[in-house]
């Protein structure tokens, strides 16, 4: 019995140590994949960010200018379309005139929208590059 159990052991122990010495190195450099579609932040003003807000809240109007210093100022009338209240977070994120980020961007604020309720929303940029935005929503954590 002994014989035979020996020889067991030893083929199993065989295969366990083949099976643990494969590995999946990967084989270079790979090309970045490109999205079929354009990302939201980059061709809407007003974006948002989880399912629950997609089906509870809405921009009803948006208005920007430029202040006196330079910088740009941006208004939106955020909406619950929802009749119950939604605590959502909005921020806004100031690109140049090519649609880049100019590295301002403010901090989430929170708003609590009450009943089919509209709101409305300010930034102002920290600088005078801020040409183009994106209004971000996101539900409340």
């Amino acid at each position: 019995m002994k014989t035979l159990l020996v020889p067991f052991i030893t083929a199993a122990a065989a295969v366990l140590l083949v099976a643990g010495c494969q590995t999946g190195h990967d084989k270079g450099p790979y090309a970045a994949q490109t999205p079929k579609s354009l990302p939201l932040e980059n061709t809407e003003r007003f974006v948002l960010l989880d399912p629950g807000t997609q089906y509870s809240v809405t921009c009803s109007g948006y208005q920007d200018r430029t202040l006196d210093d330079g910088r740009l100022e941006v208004l939106a009338q955020v909406r619950n379309r929802e009749n119950r209240r939604v605590e959502i977070q909005v921020n806004c994120v100031f690109k140049d005139g090519s649609g880049f980020s100019t590295g301002d961007e403010t901090p989430f604020q929170t708003l609590l929208l009450t009943e089919n309720a509209t709101e409305q929303v300010r930034f102002v940029s920290a600088n005078a590059l801020a040409k183009e935005y994106t209004i971000r929503v996101r539900q409340a954590r």
